[in-house]
């Protein structure tokens, strides 16, 4: 393999180190009574706010439409998917220095799938919060649910939510871009030898 490819893989899996550095993800959170908004941000392996009461905020809100109240500990993912990054990151490098062109394209594949999954996942996580309502909430709309954007913007009663990618999840696309470059990179080599041959 060329060295350009290694080098480019290496990247690849160092990228994924943004997620350890930077939120993935974040919902941004308008209402009447918070006119400044509120901004959650959910990490690889945490979850918290732009400022300390955010998180708080936001359970109280849940409290009054009948939502669980938000913790990191109530979610196996993120005690999980440190430990997935952290995995593709060391396996990434290996591939970089073994240098077996279909390892890259495999890793990229493998890497795209499991971010496939995550992001079904925290579909699930978002229906799973805005269905399951407490029957005894202070505020009970019949047949209302309060499921947040999975991306994009909502208008949840009087609330507008707001639900994008963050800086974090740079890490992935990086990740995806550089491999898929190592692989054309080390195709065009092999292209060019049996031109010359």
């Amino acid at each position: 393999m060329k060295a350009s490819s290694r080098v480019l893989m290496i990247m690849a899996a160092l990228s994924l180190g943004l997620l350890f550095l930077f939120p993935m993800w974040k919902i941004y959170l308008k209402a009447p009574q918070y006119p400044e908004g509120l901004e959650m941000h959910i990490w690889v392996n945490k979850i918290s706010g732009s400022s300390e009461s955010v998180l708080q905020n936001f359970n109280i809100l849940n409290h009054y439409i009948g939502m669980e109240p938000i913790h990191a500990e109530s979610f196996a993912e993120l005690r999980i998917m440190p430990y997935i990054v952290i995995f593709f990151m060391i396996t990434g490098v290996i591939v970089a220095l073994v240098g077996i062109r279909k390892l890259i394209l495999a890793w990229a594949l493998l890497l795209m799938v499991g971010g496939a999954v995550g992001i079904t996942d925290f579909y699930l996580w978002l229906v799973r919060f805005g269905t399951h309502l407490n029957p005894n909430a202070p505020i009970k709309i019949p047949g209302m649910t309060y499921i947040p954007p999975l991306l994009g913007s909502k208008e949840l009663l009087n609330f507008d939510a707001l639900s994008l990618p963050s800086t974090g999840s740079l890490g992935i696309l990086l990740a995806v871009v550089f491999s898929g470059l190592a692989f054309y990179v080390s195709r065009k080599k092999k292209i060019s030898q049996k031109v010359t041959a």
